[in-house]
């Protein structure tokens, strides 16, 4: 043991000298890497924003949710103060180190709905699991819709231009 690692306790004799007492060991600061000291939790709802927002990066997917959430989300973003939700039409469940992902989508019309579902999975699995580092043990995709060119969005009409 290097000197560094010990301190020796010195008392007084009676003849004014010191001698040890006893040696012991300095206490080591810390326990271990700084990465094994604690645990982080990931919330649910973060790993449905950081989804929500992937899978709408994909060309060919117009919307997140079914129509009736679509319906509510886009009043509820008319809401001074509201914001839009991110995480409209994702569903996560987080364990301790892996996550299971439902995702709900509506396509444009002319894709390739086989593709682009392909294209979202692999695109929600990188973002999750770069940002999280939570392993991705599934992500279930549902067309809920199609969207046609000459339909409009469900939202209602602005009451003020």
């Amino acid at each position: 043991m290097s000197e560094s690692m010990e301190q020796q306790i010195r008392t007084q004799t009676p003849e004014g000298g010191t001698e040890p007492l006893q040696t012991r060991k300095a206490a080591r600061r810390g326990g271990g890497a700084p990465a094994t000291r604690g645990r982080t939790t990931i919330a649910d709802g973060v790993v449905e924003k950081i989804a929500g927002l992937a899978a709408r990066d994909v060309l060919g997917v117009h919307a997140m949710g079914s129509g009736i959430s679509r319906t509510f989300g886009a009043v509820r973003d008319r809401v001074p103060g509201g914001s839009k939700s991110v995480s409209r039409g994702v569903k996560a469940e987080v364990g301790e180190v892996q996550t299971a992902l439902d995702l709900e989508i509506v396509v444009d019309y002319g894709v390739a709905i086989a593709d682009v579902a392909q294209a979202v999975r692999e695109n929600v699995i990188a973002a999750v699991e770069r940002m999280t580092g939570l392993e991705v043990v599934e992500v279930n995709i549902a067309v809920s819709d199609v969207k046609l060119p000459d339909e409009e969005d469900e939202e209602p009409e602005p009451r003020i231009q």
